[in-house]
């Protein structure tokens, strides 16, 4: 599909992006139609953070790349519109692209960039880059490759939560869906990840060891424009955050533990405060093995943790040390079984999977993939998948 897709854009490149921009924004469109004419589910949500739900869990399947609208275009809509979402994920922008003001000169085409070969610089200054026929984005350079850049970084291109516009794009969601849908807003690369963005993986690592003052300077930075964010989204009305972040590979932390608690943890912890001060439950996505944090989680009070991977985490174990303790979100591997299962053993997946994170723990799991759904997934499964979310 995405070689017929490639060849379809190298003969008719015009033709082709319009078709696909209308594709995402038909399907788009037939999705909120549904949510409006489905029932209000934004308790069934609050059940499940607090631990205290009754009936089905709720679900949250509409975690897609790109490319997988483009290929499945109305037939996947017809799934969504049948079994809508029980919350409204609000993303003002593409992670990987950020905010564009309107006066900005060289504006980013999520549908193009996110489908074809593409590079482009976000707003923080990072250059990224697409591959035709993959998924997300991967970084090519970075603002900051020297610490001599520090002051002026921080000075003239750190971003502003309150930038004119931001939010523009989730304000007719927010008035459609406010009271009736659970609305959460998106904090993206919240902090680590967007370390990795300003300085490079291996940059920062080192500079966990030569250069803590400078990137501690920098973390103060990130995370004061992560606290507007979390401002912003309250006088918007959100019912929750969802930060993303990854700490995690799949056997364990990329830094040890004793490191994160004495670096990172007070930045999360103020964090999460904050927006349990304005009224907001807190969901943190953490991509692979997070065990050996996920009490100091708990401590600091998060509400939801995400995506427990169940080739990265045994959701079993997760169950046994974690359950009753706090929420979940995911744990429906999207790579290798949703790929490769028939779509009753898809089904048989989801039950075992409720039955082992949610109902010994008041319905403690917001039913979901573990990761973005890409064009190798069978519509047929992920119809399975979404039916059988919706057994109850």
């Amino acid at each position: 599909m995405a070689k017929q897709a490639q060849k379809h854009l190298e003969e008719s490149p015009n033709t082709a992006l319009a078709e696909w921009k209308a594709t995402a924004e038909r399907f788009e469109q037939r999705i909120r139609d549904a949510q409006l004419a489905n029932p209000p589910t934004r308790d069934r949500v609050k059940g499940a953070i607090k631990r205290t739900g009754t009936g089905r869990c709720p679900a949250w399947i509409k975690r897609l790349s790109m490319d997988v609208v483009v290929r499945y275009g109305d037939d996947l809509a017809d799934v969504f519109c049948e079994y809508p979402d029980d919350l409204i994920r609000l993303a003002p922008y593409e992670l990987w692209i950020g905010h564009q003001p309107a006066d900005r000169p060289d504006k980013v085409d999520p549908v193009f960039v996110l489908t074809q070969d593409a590079q482009w610089r976000d707003e923080w200054g990072t250059r990224w880059a697409h591959s035709a026929g993959g998924t997300g984005a991967h970084q090519m350079s970075f603002p900051i490759e020297d610490w001599s850049q520090l002051d002026d970084y921080i000075a003239h291109q750190l971003p502003k939560a309150d930038a004119p516009g931001r939010f523009d794009p989730v304000l007719p969601d927010i008035k459609m869906y406010k009271g009736s849908k659970y609305l959460l807003g998106r904090i993206g690369l919240l902090l680590n990840e967007r370390l990795n963005g300003i300085r490079g993986v291996q940059n920062v690592l080192t500079d966990l060891y030569t250069n803590e003052t400078e990137l501690r300077r920098l973390c103060d930075a990130i995370v004061e424009y992560d606290h507007g964010m979390i401002r912003q989204w309250a006088k918007l009305g959100a019912d929750g955050l969802f930060l993303t972040e990854d700490w995690g590979m799949q056997t364990g932390l990329m830094i040890s533990p004793v490191m994160w608690r004495r670096i990172f943890k007070p930045y999360y912890a103020r964090m999460i405060d904050e927006a349990h001060s304005l009224g907001m439950d807190v969901m943190l996505h953490s991509c692979g093995n997070v065990m050996d944090i996920v009490g100091d989680f708990i401590d600091i009070g998060l509400d939801v943790l995400d995506p427990i991977q169940p080739t990265a985490m045994d959701i079993t174990e997760v169950a046994k040390r974690f359950g009753g303790h706090i929420s979940f979100l995911g744990a429906i591997n999207a790579r290798e079984m949703l790929s490769t299962f028939s779509p009753q053993q898809v089904k048989d997946m989801v039950r075992r999977t409720i039955d082992t994170l949610a109902r010994p723990f008041g319905g403690s799991l917001i039913v979901s993939p573990d990761n973005v759904l890409t064009p190798d997934v069978p519509l047929a499964n992920i119809r399975a998948m979404v039916e059988a979310c919706h057994e109850g």
